[in-house]
């Protein structure tokens, strides 16, 4: 059932259409990303699977790792995996320097008449100066749910979300208030300029709005229909706002939590077409929309943003995997790969630039459906694997452990060229050559 949100103009020419995914694609929300790695390295629609296992070591040796132990991490016991808890983030702030936070084991004392809270846990934070691996700053925070907590910047900063409130940090560990919402913040996600923030949140109807809360302008207000019904006023709320201003460009109730694949100049929404057709269409900020393409899915095609001008797409095939394209705003095939019903729990990282994405995977030993449930003794191991975002092609396989079904344990840096993946305890880190820039951008140069 695909459900529709209309809304209101929001501000001068300004109009905005969501369409919150299917039930299956609200798993976004639990995770660090979505979709499956890719098999294959063709490029030219032929299917060329790599081997469906996980290498014993990287395809390429680190220039240098740090220890993790001396900084007191931990290894989560296998009674976490398949909880999807958020027990680690790893984040470049540049070139030199690492943000590595972590659960940290132990009792928690809580207030009274905090079971709202019963998820409270601690999290250490450490800021490393690579090579040497030196901690420059140190921190514990406290945390009141299970799943993402922290969203790097590119100015040098974080924003770090707990129960009903975003802060901002830097490289020294200061938090400063950001935004705050009438009700528990439950997810957020940012476009690649990172110009703009969009929040799920629990609010009641009935909540009343507080000095210094996030708004619900009227003026920013959408309205929501399930196939022309209207229904009873839901308690999860998404808006839409500015990140250097927190103005609220838009504001819906919503029956489901919604991840939405948004750039600065507006959103792509999937509208379904002819039998397994699925139209992808640009609704700009600034009014009118671009039909960009189509892709052929058995199910509601899953979109993420790369960069400002690409996006992937991940679509299902017969086969029970999945099938990944990439393309262009302008509607241009960049490239297009299937990927192993073998490889569950996608997660997804980006360059900043955009040049090249991280995509990390459980590996299992069988397909997993209703018939074949996983099992923990199912899980091979975890993948994390480096793709140039020009071509799709593997610049980097290597495994992750322990594994973390919510991510967390990998990062790239602004220049795409570092990755550091935490592994068998430390952090390794890797060099790149160079990405291929886009041919979009090789294009424009050349016009130049």
């Amino acid at each position: 059932m695909v459900k529709r949100l209309r809304t209101l103009p929001v501000e001068a020419g300004v109009w905005l259409l969501l369409v919150p995914l299917a039930l299956c694609m609200a798993r976004a929300v639990q995770a660090q990303g979505s979709t499956s790695f890719p098999t294959s390295q063709s490029r030219t629609g032929k299917d060329r699977p790599l081997p469906d296992r996980l290498p014993n070591k990287p395809t390429l040796p680190p220039i240098f790792t740090v220890p993790v132990e001396p900084l007191g991490f931990s290894a989560p016991g296998p009674i976490y995996l398949g909880q999807r808890n958020s027990l680690a983030s790893l984040d470049f702030f540049d070139e030199n320097r690492l943000l590595f936070t972590f659960r940290v084991p132990g009792l928690m004392h809580r207030e009274a008449g905090s079971d709202a809270w019963s998820d409270e846990r601690q999290i250490r934070a450490v800021v490393l100066t690579l090579p040497s691996g030196a901690v420059t700053a140190e921190a514990l925070w406290t945390v009141h749910d299970r799943v993402r907590y922290l969203w790097m910047l590119k100015d040098g900063h974080f924003l770090l979300r707990d129960r009903d409130g975003i802060e901002q940090g830097d490289a020294t560990l200061e938090m400063k208030p950001f935004l705050h919402f009438p009700g528990p913040l439950l997810w957020m996600e940012i476009d690649p300029s990172q110009q703009y923030l969009v929040t799920n949140s629990r609010e009641p109807a009935e909540a009343v709005e507080k000095p210094g809360d996030v708004p619900s302008p009227p003026t920013a207000l959408a309205s929501m229909s399930v196939d022309g019904k209207k229904p009873a006023v839901p308690d999860l709320v998404v808006r839409i706002l500015r990140r250097d201003s927190g103005k609220v460009m838009l504001v819906s109730r919503t029956p489901v939590a919604v991840h939405l694949p948004i750039n600065s100049e507006g959103f792509v929404e999937t509208l379904r077409g002819d039998g397994e057709q699925w139209l992808l269409n640009l609704n700009y900020f600034s009014g009118g929309n671009t039909v960009l393409g189509h892709v052929n899915s058995k199910c509601t095609p899953n979109i993420d943003f790369i960069s400002e001008r690409e996006l992937l797409a991940t679509a299902c095939d017969g086969a029970g995997g999945h099938r990944l394209v990439a393309m262009g705003t302008n509607g241009r095939r960049f490239w297009e790969d299937p990927s192993s019903p073998q490889a569950i729990w996608p997660l997804l990282v980006m360059a900043p630039d955009g040049s090249r994405l991280v995509r990390e995977t459980l590996a299992v030993n069988h397909e997993i459906n209703a018939y074949s449930p996983i099992d923990s003794e199912d899980i091979k191991g975890q993948l994390v694997r480096v793709l140039d975002a020009a071509n799709g092609r593997v610049a980097l396989d290597a495994p992750a452990s322990p594994a973390l079904d919510a991510g967390g344990n990998v990062a790239i840096s602004p220049s795409g060229r570092r990755v550091a993946v935490l592994n068998a305890g430390s952090i390794e880190v890797f060099e790149l050559p160079a990405p291929p820039p886009l041919a979009e951008d090789s294009k424009t140069k050349a016009g130049h």
